[in-house]
């Protein structure tokens, strides 16, 4: 498995669990006002459309880190969306009424977004690389 298949299966995995999670702390509210939307943990404001995007891009990271490619693809598009969140969040911290993406988010969108977009466009030469790791596996077997 190559890096940027590990990060998109980890990332998925964490994002899934978030999701979840925030249904359970915050059941199914539309609520996108920072200050009366539920807070998952006391620090981050959620409400069902949130819950939704997390839940739907940690399942894409668990599927697509099974081949380097759509792993690339999702480590990429996904750095760029979470990037472009944080400029969208400090000019419209509830998104136009839809979701909370002020506060707490803005910098937990930026800890999201650098791996992401490290390992998603540095993963050029991996695919040759995890190759070669299974050949050696198999030859060890």
């Amino acid at each position: 498995m190559t890096r940027v298949q590990r990060t998109a299966k980890i990332l998925g995995w964490i994002l899934t669990i978030v999701g979840i999670l925030g249904f359970l702390w915050g059941g199914f509210t539309t609520e996108s006002n920072m200050a009366e939307a539920p807070h998952l943990l006391g620090l981050f404001a959620v409400n069902v459309w949130h819950n939704l995007f997390h839940l739907a891009t940690g399942i894409w990271g668990v599927r697509a880190a099974r081949t380097f490619s759509s792993a690339r693809t999702y480590a990429r598009t996904l750095g760029i969306i979470y990037a472009l969140l944080i400029p969208i969040g400090l000019i419209t911290p509830t998104l136009f009424g839809i979701m909370p993406l002020g506060g707490n988010d803005l910098w937990l969108h930026a800890l999201i977004a650098i791996p992401l977009l490290y390992f998603g466009f540095s993963a050029r030469g991996q695919a040759a690389a995890g190759r070669g790791e299974r050949e050696r596996f198999r030859r060890a077997a």
